[in-house]
């Protein structure tokens, strides 16, 4: 599955406020931080990261379904299938 770099550019501005946010809670941990708030930072990376890769399968989903051939999609489809799957 290729899908042109400019269909994912939301997922990119969402990953690099995630390694924003990792970088945080890095010097959260070094700075002793309470242990309450760094477990709420990661919980909220761990959840944007979840969007960011839901948006990526969406994504595929979208463009092999208007951007392929019948007998490709097919083949595209099962593979963004097992991509989701892998998600849950």
């Amino acid at each position: 599955m290729d899908i042109p770099q400019g269909e994912l550019a939301d997922v990119v501005k969402r990953l690099n406020r995630i390694q924003g946010q990792i970088g945080g809670i890095v010097r959260m941990i070094e700075d002793g931080r309470d242990c309450a708030a760094v477990v709420t930072q990661l919980s909220a990376a761990s959840k944007a990261l979840n969007k960011a890769s839901f948006a990526v399968v969406g994504t595929g989903m979208r463009y092999c379904s208007i951007n392929s051939a019948e007998e490709t999609r097919e083949v595209d489809l099962r593979e963004l299938e097992r991509l989701l799957l892998s998600l849950a």
